[in-house]
Protein backbone atom coordinates (compact mmCIF):
# COMPACT_ATOMS: atom_id res chain seq x y z
CA UNK A 1 0.00 0.00 0.00
CA UNK A 2 1.48 3.76 -1.05
CA UNK A 3 2.16 5.88 1.90
CA UNK A 4 1.97 9.43 0.39
CA UNK A 5 2.18 13.04 1.66
CA UNK A 6 -1.37 14.47 1.97
CA UNK A 7 -0.63 18.30 2.50
CA UNK A 8 -2.40 20.64 4.38
CA UNK A 9 -2.45 23.94 2.11
CA UNK A 10 -4.09 27.15 2.56
CA UNK A 11 -7.85 27.76 1.90
CA UNK A 12 -8.53 28.36 -1.41
CA UNK A 13 -11.15 29.81 -3.15
CA UNK A 14 -12.97 28.13 -6.08
CA UNK A 15 -14.55 30.03 -9.20
CA UNK A 16 -17.84 30.60 -7.70
CA UNK A 17 -15.78 32.88 -4.39
CA UNK A 18 -17.08 29.78 -2.28
CA UNK A 19 -14.04 28.93 1.00
CA UNK A 20 -13.48 25.18 0.08
CA UNK A 21 -11.61 23.17 3.54
CA UNK A 22 -7.79 22.21 3.22
CA UNK A 23 -6.98 19.02 2.80
CA UNK A 24 -4.93 16.77 5.95
CA UNK A 25 -1.73 16.18 5.39
CA UNK A 26 -0.50 13.16 6.66
CA UNK A 27 2.58 12.60 8.72
CA UNK A 28 6.09 11.67 7.09
CA UNK A 29 4.94 11.82 3.88
CA UNK A 30 7.95 12.44 1.24
CA UNK A 31 6.93 15.52 -0.19
CA UNK A 32 7.19 18.67 2.18
CA UNK A 33 4.83 20.74 -0.34
CA UNK A 34 2.32 20.85 -3.25
CA UNK A 35 3.59 23.27 -5.53
CA UNK A 36 1.09 25.97 -6.78
CA UNK A 37 1.98 24.71 -10.32
CA UNK A 38 1.06 21.81 -9.86
CA UNK A 39 -1.68 22.28 -7.82
CA UNK A 40 -3.27 24.23 -10.88
CA UNK A 41 -1.93 21.12 -13.08
CA UNK A 42 -4.05 18.72 -11.52
CA UNK A 43 -7.37 20.77 -11.85
CA UNK A 44 -7.56 20.84 -15.24
CA UNK A 45 -6.92 18.34 -18.21
CA UNK A 46 -9.07 15.68 -17.27
CA UNK A 47 -12.14 14.50 -19.18
CA UNK A 48 -16.19 14.80 -18.15
CA UNK A 49 -16.86 11.23 -16.94
CA UNK A 50 -20.72 11.71 -16.21
CA UNK A 51 -22.70 8.37 -16.77
CA UNK A 52 -26.18 8.97 -18.54
CA UNK A 53 -29.10 7.37 -18.99
CA UNK A 54 -28.34 4.77 -16.27
CA UNK A 55 -31.14 2.03 -15.20
CA UNK A 56 -32.71 1.76 -11.97
CA UNK A 57 -30.75 -1.32 -10.19
CA UNK A 58 -32.79 -4.32 -9.76
CA UNK A 59 -33.88 -4.13 -6.61
CA UNK A 60 -34.80 -0.35 -6.63
CA UNK A 61 -39.02 -1.56 -6.98
CA UNK A 62 -38.49 -3.58 -3.86
CA UNK A 63 -36.82 -1.08 -1.98
CA UNK A 64 -39.16 1.49 -2.59
CA UNK A 65 -41.84 -0.47 -1.58
CA UNK A 66 -39.78 -1.39 1.69
CA UNK A 67 -39.86 2.57 2.32
CA UNK A 68 -43.55 3.45 2.24
CA UNK A 69 -44.13 0.23 4.48
CA UNK A 70 -41.74 1.95 6.55
CA UNK A 71 -43.28 4.93 5.74
CA UNK A 72 -46.61 3.92 6.75
CA UNK A 73 -45.43 2.35 10.41
CA UNK A 74 -44.19 6.07 11.05
CA UNK A 75 -46.21 8.96 10.02
CA UNK A 76 -45.17 12.24 10.89
CA UNK A 77 -41.97 11.43 12.23
CA UNK A 78 -38.34 12.13 10.76
CA UNK A 79 -36.21 8.50 10.38
CA UNK A 80 -32.74 8.61 9.82
CA UNK A 81 -31.13 5.41 8.67
CA UNK A 82 -27.00 5.67 8.37
CA UNK A 83 -25.25 3.57 6.79
CA UNK A 84 -21.93 3.55 8.70
CA UNK A 85 -18.12 4.87 8.77
CA UNK A 86 -14.75 2.97 7.54
CA UNK A 87 -13.43 1.29 10.93
CA UNK A 88 -9.65 1.68 11.82
CA UNK A 89 -8.30 -1.95 11.19
CA UNK A 90 -4.77 -0.43 12.56
CA UNK A 91 -3.37 2.90 12.15
CA UNK A 92 -4.21 4.19 9.07
CA UNK A 93 -5.95 1.19 7.48
CA UNK A 94 -9.51 0.30 7.85
CA UNK A 95 -11.55 -2.92 7.61
CA UNK A 96 -13.79 -3.47 4.20
CA UNK A 97 -16.54 -1.36 4.41
CA UNK A 98 -19.86 -2.88 4.84
CA UNK A 99 -23.34 -0.96 4.75
CA UNK A 100 -25.65 -1.14 7.83
CA UNK A 101 -28.19 -3.64 7.18
CA UNK A 102 -30.94 -1.28 7.40
CA UNK A 103 -29.43 1.12 5.21
CA UNK A 104 -28.60 -1.45 2.62
CA UNK A 105 -32.42 -3.20 2.70
CA UNK A 106 -34.10 0.27 2.47
CA UNK A 107 -32.39 1.96 -0.25
CA UNK A 108 -30.09 -0.98 -2.24
CA UNK A 109 -27.31 1.62 -1.43
CA UNK A 110 -23.52 0.44 -0.10
CA UNK A 111 -21.29 3.14 -0.09
CA UNK A 112 -19.73 4.75 3.07
CA UNK A 113 -21.29 7.40 5.03
CA UNK A 114 -24.71 7.55 3.44
CA UNK A 115 -27.54 8.47 5.10
CA UNK A 116 -30.98 7.58 4.32
CA UNK A 117 -33.51 10.56 5.77
CA UNK A 118 -37.65 10.33 5.48
CA UNK A 119 -38.95 13.28 5.90
CA UNK A 120 -42.81 13.92 6.98
CA UNK A 121 -44.47 15.50 4.53
CA UNK A 122 -47.69 15.97 6.96
CA UNK A 123 -50.04 14.07 9.25
CA UNK A 124 -48.96 11.14 6.60
CA UNK A 125 -46.71 10.23 3.96
CA UNK A 126 -42.27 10.98 3.76
CA UNK A 127 -40.30 12.50 1.31
CA UNK A 128 -36.98 10.01 0.70
CA UNK A 129 -33.40 11.53 0.43
CA UNK A 130 -30.43 10.00 0.08
CA UNK A 131 -27.43 12.12 1.69
CA UNK A 132 -24.13 10.57 0.06
CA UNK A 133 -20.57 11.73 -0.70
CA UNK A 134 -20.39 13.73 -4.01
CA UNK A 135 -17.32 13.13 -6.01
CA UNK A 136 -14.02 14.37 -4.84
CA UNK A 137 -13.35 18.12 -4.78
CA UNK A 138 -10.91 19.06 -7.76
CA UNK A 139 -10.49 22.53 -6.58
CA UNK A 140 -8.30 21.72 -3.17
CA UNK A 141 -6.91 18.77 -4.85
CA UNK A 142 -8.94 16.55 -2.81
CA UNK A 143 -9.49 14.04 -5.24
CA UNK A 144 -5.40 13.31 -5.75
CA UNK A 145 -4.32 14.33 -2.15
CA UNK A 146 -6.89 12.85 0.17
CA UNK A 147 -6.74 9.62 1.58
CA UNK A 148 -9.96 8.74 0.26
CA UNK A 149 -9.52 10.98 -2.40
CA UNK A 150 -10.98 9.55 -5.77
CA UNK A 151 -7.42 8.54 -7.33
CA UNK A 152 -6.48 6.50 -4.03
CA UNK A 153 -9.48 4.83 -3.35
CA UNK A 154 -11.64 5.05 -6.68
CA UNK A 155 -14.61 6.60 -8.52
CA UNK A 156 -17.63 7.05 -6.78
CA UNK A 157 -21.13 7.99 -8.53
CA UNK A 158 -22.08 11.39 -8.35
CA UNK A 159 -25.17 12.38 -6.74
CA UNK A 160 -27.25 12.86 -10.06
CA UNK A 161 -26.11 9.57 -11.01
CA UNK A 162 -26.83 8.09 -7.58
CA UNK A 163 -30.62 9.10 -7.99
CA UNK A 164 -30.69 7.20 -11.67
CA UNK A 165 -29.66 4.27 -9.79
CA UNK A 166 -31.50 4.14 -6.66
CA UNK A 167 -34.59 6.08 -7.69
CA UNK A 168 -34.07 8.22 -4.64
CA UNK A 169 -33.22 12.08 -4.73
CA UNK A 170 -29.50 12.70 -3.60
CA UNK A 171 -27.71 15.37 -1.46
CA UNK A 172 -24.27 16.02 -0.21
CA UNK A 173 -23.97 14.18 3.57
CA UNK A 174 -21.99 16.93 4.87
CA UNK A 175 -24.25 19.41 4.85
CA UNK A 176 -26.46 16.06 6.81
CA UNK A 177 -25.31 17.02 9.97
CA UNK A 178 -26.02 20.75 10.62
CA UNK A 179 -29.40 20.34 9.08
CA UNK A 180 -30.32 17.90 11.33
CA UNK A 181 -29.13 19.67 14.33
CA UNK A 182 -31.85 22.41 13.28
CA UNK A 183 -33.90 20.13 12.77
CA UNK A 184 -37.39 19.94 14.73
CA UNK A 185 -40.33 17.58 15.40
CA UNK A 186 -39.84 13.65 16.33
CA UNK A 187 -37.37 11.59 14.96
CA UNK A 188 -35.96 8.32 14.74
CA UNK A 189 -32.21 7.29 14.19
CA UNK A 190 -31.11 4.14 14.32
CA UNK A 191 -27.67 4.11 16.43
CA UNK A 192 -24.77 2.57 16.01
CA UNK A 193 -23.43 3.33 12.92
CA UNK A 194 -22.94 6.99 12.42
CA UNK A 195 -21.85 8.65 15.73
CA UNK A 196 -21.54 12.21 13.76
CA UNK A 197 -25.12 11.60 13.17
CA UNK A 198 -25.63 10.90 16.90
CA UNK A 199 -23.94 13.73 17.80
CA UNK A 200 -26.65 16.14 15.77
CA UNK A 201 -29.30 14.65 17.31
CA UNK A 202 -28.54 13.76 20.86
CA UNK A 203 -31.30 16.64 21.89
CA UNK A 204 -34.41 14.69 19.73
CA UNK A 205 -34.07 11.33 20.10
CA UNK A 206 -34.54 8.57 22.62
CA UNK A 207 -33.20 5.66 23.01
CA UNK A 208 -36.74 4.05 23.43
CA UNK A 209 -37.84 5.58 20.31
CA UNK A 210 -35.07 4.49 18.70
CA UNK A 211 -34.79 0.90 19.51
CA UNK A 212 -38.64 1.00 17.96
CA UNK A 213 -37.16 1.61 14.93
CA UNK A 214 -35.06 -1.01 14.91
CA UNK A 215 -36.88 -3.22 16.06
CA UNK A 216 -39.64 -2.63 13.12
CA UNK A 217 -36.90 -2.67 10.37
CA UNK A 218 -35.79 -6.10 12.20
CA UNK A 219 -39.27 -7.41 11.90
CA UNK A 220 -39.93 -6.18 8.56
CA UNK A 221 -37.29 -8.82 6.96
CA UNK A 222 -38.90 -11.95 8.56
CA UNK A 223 -40.95 -12.53 5.31
CA UNK A 224 -38.79 -11.86 2.16
CA UNK A 225 -39.68 -10.62 -1.10
CA UNK A 226 -39.10 -11.96 -4.71
CA UNK A 227 -35.76 -10.54 -4.89
CA UNK A 228 -34.37 -11.70 -1.61
CA UNK A 229 -35.47 -15.21 -2.27
CA UNK A 230 -33.68 -14.98 -5.47
CA UNK A 231 -30.58 -13.75 -3.62
CA UNK A 232 -31.09 -16.18 -0.93
CA UNK A 233 -30.74 -18.89 -3.61
CA UNK A 234 -28.35 -17.33 -5.63
CA UNK A 235 -25.94 -17.22 -2.50
CA UNK A 236 -26.63 -20.71 -1.93
CA UNK A 237 -25.63 -21.72 -5.46
CA UNK A 238 -22.34 -20.23 -4.98
CA UNK A 239 -22.21 -21.71 -1.35
CA UNK A 240 -22.28 -25.12 -3.05
CA UNK A 241 -19.68 -24.86 -5.13
CA UNK A 242 -17.53 -23.17 -2.52
CA UNK A 243 -17.74 -26.68 -1.03
CA UNK A 244 -17.05 -28.65 -3.84
CA UNK A 245 -14.29 -26.33 -4.36
CA UNK A 246 -12.72 -27.24 -0.85
CA UNK A 247 -13.11 -31.10 -1.55
CA UNK A 248 -10.95 -30.92 -4.55
CA UNK A 249 -8.72 -29.31 -2.62
CA UNK A 250 -8.14 -31.33 0.89
CA UNK A 251 -5.02 -32.62 -0.26
CA UNK A 252 -3.58 -29.77 -0.12
CA UNK A 253 -4.95 -28.81 3.22
CA UNK A 254 -3.57 -31.90 4.83
CA UNK A 255 -0.37 -31.14 3.58
CA UNK A 256 -0.95 -27.13 5.01
CA UNK A 257 -3.73 -26.53 7.72
CA UNK A 258 -6.95 -25.74 7.97
CA UNK A 259 -6.20 -22.11 6.73
CA UNK A 260 -6.32 -23.60 3.44
CA UNK A 261 -9.68 -24.47 3.08
CA UNK A 262 -10.74 -21.32 4.79
CA UNK A 263 -8.78 -19.50 2.03
CA UNK A 264 -10.09 -21.91 -0.95
CA UNK A 265 -13.93 -21.05 0.40
CA UNK A 266 -12.91 -17.46 0.52
CA UNK A 267 -11.81 -17.58 -3.47
CA UNK A 268 -15.19 -18.83 -4.29
CA UNK A 269 -16.86 -16.30 -1.85
CA UNK A 270 -14.73 -13.02 -4.24
CA UNK A 271 -15.38 -14.66 -7.27
CA UNK A 272 -19.28 -14.80 -7.12
CA UNK A 273 -20.32 -12.31 -4.45
CA UNK A 274 -19.22 -9.30 -2.36
CA UNK A 275 -17.37 -11.57 0.51
CA UNK A 276 -17.92 -14.24 3.15
CA UNK A 277 -21.20 -14.14 5.44
CA UNK A 278 -19.56 -14.69 8.53
CA UNK A 279 -15.89 -16.16 9.41
CA UNK A 280 -15.77 -19.34 7.80
CA UNK A 281 -15.56 -22.36 10.28
CA UNK A 282 -13.22 -24.64 8.87
CA UNK A 283 -12.69 -27.66 11.69
CA UNK A 284 -10.85 -30.50 11.68
CA UNK A 285 -10.92 -33.25 13.78
CA UNK A 286 -11.76 -31.97 17.69
CA UNK A 287 -11.96 -28.26 16.29
CA UNK A 288 -15.26 -29.72 15.43
CA UNK A 289 -16.49 -29.53 19.04
CA UNK A 290 -15.63 -25.83 19.38
CA UNK A 291 -18.78 -23.93 18.02
CA UNK A 292 -17.26 -21.30 16.30
CA UNK A 293 -14.06 -22.64 15.32
CA UNK A 294 -13.04 -19.63 13.57
CA UNK A 295 -8.84 -19.41 13.97
CA UNK A 296 -8.62 -21.90 11.38
CA UNK A 297 -5.22 -22.66 12.11
CA UNK A 298 -5.14 -26.85 12.67
CA UNK A 299 -4.10 -29.52 11.05
CA UNK A 300 -5.83 -31.81 8.42
CA UNK A 301 -5.83 -35.21 9.34
CA UNK A 302 -6.89 -38.06 7.12
CA UNK A 303 -9.60 -40.34 9.15
CA UNK A 304 -11.31 -37.41 11.22
CA UNK A 305 -14.10 -35.31 10.25
CA UNK A 306 -14.04 -31.93 8.77
CA UNK A 307 -16.60 -29.34 9.77
CA UNK A 308 -17.11 -26.69 7.01
CA UNK A 309 -19.91 -23.96 8.10
CA UNK A 310 -19.48 -20.96 5.81
CA UNK A 311 -21.56 -19.02 3.41
CA UNK A 312 -21.22 -16.75 0.34
CA UNK A 313 -22.56 -13.28 0.75
CA UNK A 314 -23.73 -11.78 -2.90
CA UNK A 315 -23.18 -8.63 -3.76
CA UNK A 316 -26.11 -7.31 -2.39
CA UNK A 317 -25.34 -8.64 1.03
CA UNK A 318 -27.99 -11.46 1.41
CA UNK A 319 -26.04 -14.55 2.54
CA UNK A 320 -26.06 -18.58 2.88
CA UNK A 321 -25.06 -20.46 6.04
CA UNK A 322 -24.64 -24.16 5.35
CA UNK A 323 -22.85 -26.64 7.51
CA UNK A 324 -21.46 -30.25 6.11
CA UNK A 325 -19.56 -32.94 8.12
CA UNK A 326 -17.63 -34.42 6.03
CA UNK A 327 -14.62 -37.55 6.26
CA UNK A 328 -11.36 -35.80 5.60
CA UNK A 329 -10.64 -39.02 3.70
CA UNK A 330 -13.72 -39.49 1.95
CA UNK A 331 -14.79 -42.86 3.95
CA UNK A 332 -16.90 -42.56 7.46
CA UNK A 333 -15.81 -44.68 10.21
CA UNK A 334 -18.62 -46.54 11.80
CA UNK A 335 -18.69 -44.92 14.72
CA UNK A 336 -18.65 -41.76 12.58
CA UNK A 337 -21.13 -42.42 10.38
CA UNK A 338 -23.39 -43.80 13.17
CA UNK A 339 -23.27 -40.29 15.03
CA UNK A 340 -23.40 -38.57 11.52
CA UNK A 341 -26.91 -40.55 10.82
CA UNK A 342 -28.06 -39.78 14.02
CA UNK A 343 -27.46 -35.77 13.26
CA UNK A 344 -29.06 -36.14 9.64
CA UNK A 345 -32.05 -37.33 11.35
CA UNK A 346 -32.78 -35.18 13.05
CA UNK A 347 -32.20 -32.60 10.68
CA UNK A 348 -34.90 -34.31 8.47
CA UNK A 349 -37.59 -34.53 11.52
CA UNK A 350 -36.78 -29.85 11.90
CA UNK A 351 -36.83 -29.84 7.92
CA UNK A 352 -40.15 -31.71 7.86
CA UNK A 353 -41.20 -29.44 10.52
CA UNK A 354 -40.53 -25.94 8.24
CA UNK A 355 -44.19 -25.10 6.71
CA UNK A 356 -46.50 -22.72 6.94
CA UNK A 357 -48.46 -22.52 10.17
CA UNK A 358 -46.24 -23.98 12.07
CA UNK A 359 -45.13 -22.62 15.20
CA UNK A 360 -41.03 -21.55 15.11
CA UNK A 361 -40.45 -23.67 17.73
CA UNK A 362 -41.84 -26.97 16.33
CA UNK A 363 -38.86 -27.65 13.88
CA UNK A 364 -36.23 -27.39 17.04
CA UNK A 365 -38.23 -29.45 19.03
CA UNK A 366 -38.55 -31.75 16.42
CA UNK A 367 -34.22 -32.01 15.99
CA UNK A 368 -34.01 -32.39 19.52
CA UNK A 369 -35.98 -34.77 20.08
CA UNK A 370 -34.24 -37.26 17.73
CA UNK A 371 -31.01 -35.98 19.52
CA UNK A 372 -32.28 -36.84 22.56
CA UNK A 373 -33.68 -40.50 21.62
CA UNK A 374 -29.92 -41.40 20.42
CA UNK A 375 -28.45 -40.07 23.23
CA UNK A 376 -30.45 -42.21 25.77
CA UNK A 377 -30.36 -45.33 23.07
CA UNK A 378 -26.35 -45.04 23.24
CA UNK A 379 -26.34 -45.22 26.87
CA UNK A 380 -25.33 -42.20 27.64
CA UNK A 381 -28.33 -40.87 29.72
CA UNK A 382 -28.45 -43.54 31.84
CA UNK A 383 -31.79 -44.83 32.80
CA UNK A 384 -33.50 -41.60 32.01
CA UNK A 385 -36.92 -41.25 29.38
CA UNK A 386 -36.32 -39.03 26.10
CA UNK A 387 -39.40 -36.77 27.73
CA UNK A 388 -37.54 -36.64 30.81
CA UNK A 389 -34.07 -35.31 29.26
CA UNK A 390 -36.10 -33.06 27.16
CA UNK A 391 -37.52 -31.73 30.21
CA UNK A 392 -34.31 -30.83 31.80
CA UNK A 393 -32.06 -30.41 29.20
CA UNK A 394 -29.77 -32.78 29.38
CA UNK A 395 -29.30 -32.91 25.98
CA UNK A 396 -27.72 -30.20 25.88
CA UNK A 397 -24.54 -31.02 27.16
CA UNK A 398 -23.55 -32.95 23.19
CA UNK A 399 -26.31 -30.38 21.31
CA UNK A 400 -25.22 -27.02 23.11
CA UNK A 401 -27.17 -24.74 20.46
CA UNK A 402 -30.57 -24.16 19.31
CA UNK A 403 -31.07 -25.45 15.91
CA UNK A 404 -31.57 -23.09 14.07
CA UNK A 405 -32.14 -18.95 13.13
CA UNK A 406 -33.81 -16.82 10.60
CA UNK A 407 -31.50 -15.58 7.86
CA UNK A 408 -31.54 -12.99 5.13
CA UNK A 409 -28.96 -10.03 5.06
CA UNK A 410 -27.32 -10.68 8.44
CA UNK A 411 -26.59 -14.31 8.78
CA UNK A 412 -27.97 -14.35 12.32
CA UNK A 413 -31.31 -12.14 10.61
CA UNK A 414 -34.08 -9.99 12.39
CA UNK A 415 -31.76 -10.39 15.43
CA UNK A 416 -33.91 -7.41 16.83
CA UNK A 417 -37.42 -8.56 16.40
CA UNK A 418 -39.22 -9.02 19.49
CA UNK A 419 -39.81 -12.39 21.15
CA UNK A 420 -43.25 -12.66 20.30
CA UNK A 421 -42.50 -12.15 16.19
CA UNK A 422 -39.15 -14.72 15.99
CA UNK A 423 -39.38 -17.63 18.21
CA UNK A 424 -42.70 -17.46 19.50
CA UNK A 425 -44.00 -16.93 16.48
CA UNK A 426 -45.95 -18.89 13.20
CA UNK A 427 -43.80 -19.68 10.00
CA UNK A 428 -45.70 -17.91 6.63
CA UNK A 429 -44.12 -18.26 3.37
CA UNK A 430 -41.33 -16.28 2.45
CA UNK A 431 -39.86 -16.74 5.63
CA UNK A 432 -35.89 -18.20 5.20
CA UNK A 433 -34.01 -20.01 8.31
CA UNK A 434 -31.61 -22.34 9.15
CA UNK A 435 -32.42 -26.09 10.26
CA UNK A 436 -28.55 -27.45 11.85
CA UNK A 437 -28.46 -29.62 14.42
CA UNK A 438 -25.48 -31.02 16.11
CA UNK A 439 -23.93 -33.46 18.54
CA UNK A 440 -20.53 -32.43 19.96
CA UNK A 441 -18.05 -34.58 22.00
CA UNK A 442 -15.85 -32.78 23.56
CA UNK A 443 -12.14 -34.19 23.80
CA UNK A 444 -12.37 -33.79 27.78
CA UNK A 445 -15.59 -35.22 28.74
CA UNK A 446 -15.40 -38.21 30.73
CA UNK A 447 -18.60 -38.75 30.24
CA UNK A 448 -18.62 -40.48 26.81
CA UNK A 449 -16.88 -43.36 25.73
CA UNK A 450 -13.31 -42.58 24.74
CA UNK A 451 -14.11 -43.08 20.98
CA UNK A 452 -16.72 -40.50 20.84
CA UNK A 453 -14.36 -37.87 22.49
CA UNK A 454 -13.05 -35.32 19.59
CA UNK A 455 -15.68 -36.19 17.51
CA UNK A 456 -18.62 -33.24 16.45
CA UNK A 457 -21.26 -32.98 13.53
CA UNK A 458 -23.17 -30.37 12.42
CA UNK A 459 -25.51 -30.07 8.95
CA UNK A 460 -26.85 -27.46 8.19
CA UNK A 461 -29.16 -26.08 5.27
CA UNK A 462 -30.86 -23.23 4.19
CA UNK A 463 -35.01 -23.75 3.86
CA UNK A 464 -37.47 -21.77 2.45
CA UNK A 465 -41.13 -21.20 4.08
CA UNK A 466 -43.35 -22.12 0.87
CA UNK A 467 -47.03 -22.23 0.43
CA UNK A 468 -47.49 -25.76 0.37
CA UNK A 469 -44.40 -26.46 3.03
CA UNK A 470 -41.04 -25.62 2.19
CA UNK A 471 -37.91 -25.75 -0.06
CA UNK A 472 -34.08 -26.59 0.65
CA UNK A 473 -31.95 -23.78 -0.80
CA UNK A 474 -29.23 -25.40 -0.28
CA UNK A 475 -29.84 -28.68 -1.84
CA UNK A 476 -27.48 -29.09 -4.12
CA UNK A 477 -25.37 -30.35 -1.12
CA UNK A 478 -25.55 -34.22 -0.52
CA UNK A 479 -26.14 -35.10 3.44
CA UNK A 480 -26.87 -39.12 3.18
CA UNK A 481 -23.74 -40.32 4.65
CA UNK A 482 -23.77 -42.96 1.40
CA UNK A 483 -24.45 -39.81 -1.12
CA UNK A 484 -21.44 -37.65 0.54
CA UNK A 485 -19.12 -39.83 0.28
CA UNK A 486 -20.06 -41.12 -3.44
CA UNK A 487 -20.34 -36.62 -3.75
CA UNK A 488 -16.25 -36.74 -2.91
CA UNK A 489 -14.92 -39.83 -4.33
CA UNK A 490 -16.67 -38.02 -7.78
CA UNK A 491 -14.75 -34.73 -7.30
CA UNK A 492 -11.60 -36.40 -6.07
CA UNK A 493 -11.75 -37.97 -9.09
Amino acid sequence: MSEELIPENPEQETEENETVEPVKQRKNGLYPAVSDELADNMKSGWADTELHDLQPIAQAEHTAARRAALSARFPGERLVIPAGNLKTRSNDTEYAFRASTEYAYLTGDQTQDGVLVLEPTGDTGHEATLYLLPRSNRENGEFWLDGQGELWVGRRNSLTEAEQLLGIPAKDVRELAAALTEATGPVRNVRGHDASIEAALTDKVTAERDEELRVHLSEARLVKDAFEIAELQKACDATARGFEDVVKSLDKAEATSERFIEGTFFLRARIEGNDIGYGSICAAGPHATTLHWVRNDGAVRAGELLLLDAGVETNDLYTADVTRTLPINGTFSPLQRKIYDAVYEAQEAGIAAVKPGADYRDFHDAAQRVLAEKLVEWGLLGDLSVDKVLELGLQRRWTLHGTGHMLGMDVHDCAAARTETYVNGTLEPGVCLTVEPGLYFQADDLTVPEEYRGIGVRIEDDILVTEDGNRNLSDTLPRQADEVEAWMARLKG
